[in-house]
C-alpha cells in the first residue's frame, strides 16, 4: 500500500455508514445513498495525502454536498427499456424500525434542497452561516428554505402516518 493508504481504509471504514446514512436521508434512495457514498470516498481518496485527519469527515461531507448539488444541477437522463427490471426483494433495514420509516417518509415530502438545508442545519448540526457556505447560497436563502421545509415538517406528520395499518 502507499503511503497513507492504511489511514484511508480505517477512515473508510469508520466513515462509509456514516456517507451511506447521510446520503439516504437527504436522497431517499438506498441505491442513489449508496453510490453517492462510495463516489465520495473515491473523491477523497484522490486528494487523501492533503487531507487533515480532522478534517476528513468535514472534506467528505463537502464532496458529498457538492456530488449532490452536481446531481440536482444535470437533468435526469433515464433510458426507456421495454421491460421493467424485478423489484429488489431485500428488506431496506431502514424501514426495519418505525421511527425511520416516519422520518424518512416525512423528508420525502421535501424538496432535495429543503431536504439537504434540515440535514445540514439540524443533522449535522452546522450554522446557517455553514449551510449557506456547504451549499453555495446566500443566507437568506437558507433562513428561508429551512423555515419553509420545517413548516411542511410540521404539517405533514398526519399525511404520511394515514397510509399505516
Amino acid at each position: 500500500m502507499a503511503r497513507g493508504d492504511e489511514e484511508f481504509v480505517e477512515f473508510a471504514r469508520s466513515g462509509s455508514a456514516w456517507l451511506v446514512r447521510a446520503a439516504y436521508l437527504i436522497t431517499g434512495d438506498q441505491l442513489d445513498a449508496e453510490e453517492l457514498a462510495q463516489a465520495t470516498l473515491v473523491r477523497t481518496y484522490a486528494v487523501w495525502p492533503k487531507v487533515r485527519r480532522e478534517g476528513a469527515h468535514a472534506y467528505a461531507r463537502t464532496v458529498l454536498l457538492n456530488l449532490l448539488r452536481d446531481r440536482w444541477r444535470r437533468p435526469i437522463r433515464e433510458d426507456a427499456f421495454a421491460d421493467l427490471p424485478d423489484a429488489v426483494t431485500a428488506p431496506d433495514p431502514a424501514h426495519q424500525v418505525t421511527d425511520r420509516r416516519w422520518v424518512i417518509s416525512l423528508l420525502a415530502t421535501l424538496s432535495p434542497q429543503e431536504r439537504a438545508v434540515v440535514m445540514l442545519r439540524h443533522y449535522f448540526d452546522l450554522s446557517e452561516a455553514q449551510t449557506a457556505s456547504h451549499l453555495r447560497v446566500s443566507l437568506g436563502t437558507v433562513k428561508s428554505t429551512n423555515s419553509r421545509a420545517l413548516a411542511k415538517l410540521r404539517v405533514a406528520p398526519e399525511a404520511v402516518t394515514e397510509g399505516w395499518s
